[in-house]
């Protein structure tokens, strides 16, 4: 394998793993896996409660774009831009006049741009996965879980880095303070 570039690659949105999977299918059925040291689409693991579940998602990076390290021929290059579906070529090329005929020449990112694309990637696999909070202070929230499951606050603080929220309900006619997982309750 001679040296090989990391170039961007346009996909329709929301279709990045599946034009990913299909272009390697692609590569390995053309048989070019010599000429592809990886595809790569960038994500990083985030937690997301709705509804009081705990979700582990993957959230992309580069919505709508899908990275190859490759070294490039044409027969590459024909497969990227005509038989991969929702993949719509590379996201930078320069354009050459041949004749009547323009030539668009993939241009590859700087080995710095892929490095610390790389790196962003390489942290996030073995970063803890963060939470994505979908509550305000002061928004009504319904316990569903928990000795107080069924009653109704208003939140008072929110404690991101550990997953928890302080709840203000109503008992015995007495405002009280209780700290619950996001799990725990839901929005009114």
């Amino acid at each position: 394998m001679g040296e090989t570039k990391w170039y961007v690659l346009r996909t329709a949105g929301g279709k990045e793993k599946k034009a990913a999977e299909y272009l390697q299918k692609e590569i390995e059925r053309s048989g070019l896996e010599d000429q592809v040291k990886q595809v790569l689409v960038p994500v990083k693991k985030e937690i997301v409660t709705k509804n009081g579940k705990r979700k582990a998602v993957d959230k992309l990076l580069f919505p709508g774009y899908v990275l190859i390290q490759a070294q490039l021929s044409g027969m590459l290059e024909n497969i990227i831009r005509n038989q991969v579906p929702g993949m719509s070529g590379f996201l930078t090329e320069k354009k050459t006049v041949k004749g009547a005929q323009f030539e668009r020449i993939p241009v590859p990112i700087r080995e710095d741009e892929a490095q610390r694309i790389l790196g962003v990637q390489d942290e996030n696999i073995d970063a803890p996965a963060e939470t994505e909070v979908n509550y305000e202070v002061g928004e009504a929230v319904k316990i569903t879980d928990g000795p107080f499951s069924g009653f109704t606050g208003t939140i008072d603080e929110i404690l991101e880095d550990r997953s928890k929220v302080k709840v203000i309900v109503v008992i015995f006619g007495r405002k009280t303070q209780l700290e619950l997982s996001f799990a725990q309750v839901t929005k009114e």
